[in-house]
């Protein structure tokens, strides 16, 4: 018995020595980015909330946008506190060209915007330059 064991046992260490772990070929390549759709709102729509907080606060009833002299592009929003209380926000206002970039210079700072109850306060921003072609105005919590 006792050398059936230590047979076995010499066995199954042998077995256990000589198997190697399996290892996966490594990968060194080329990559594709991934989930390229997701929180990608700044790159297609006109006005985004940043906040949770700011997204069951604050709609925009509207955007009216025209070119002014010299070719800047001029942006009113209407932003509506849709609250009972008053609320304070932060706005500022990306300005894109053609293709979606930033043109040089032109993210201006966030400033204070205060809605009075159930209130709505236009907002306005003007390009800094005539190669602004679209926007994203962009609403968070002020602190």
């Amino acid at each position: 018995m006792k050398r059936t064991f230590t047979a076995f046992s010499l066995l199954a260490i042998a077995a256990l020595a000589l198997t190697g772990c399996e290892t996966t070929p490594r990968d060194t390549g080329a990559y594709l980015p991934v989930n390229t759709t997701v929180n990608d709102l700044e790159n297609h729509e006109r006005i985004v909330l940043l906040d949770p907080r700011v997204q069951t606060s604050v709609t925009c009833s509207g955007i009216q946008q025209r070119t002014a002299e010299g070719g800047l592009l001029e942006v009113t929003a209407n932003l509506r506190n849709r609250e009972n209380c008053r609320i304070q926000v932060q706005v500022n206002c990306v300005f894109k060209d053609d293709q979606g970039f930033p043109t040089e210079g032109e993210e201006a700072p966030f400033r204070t915007v205060i809605l009075s109850e159930n209130a709505q306060e236009p907002v306005q921003f003007k390009s800094l330059n005539d190669k602004a072609k679209r926007y994203t105005i962009r609403v968070r919590e002020a602190h």
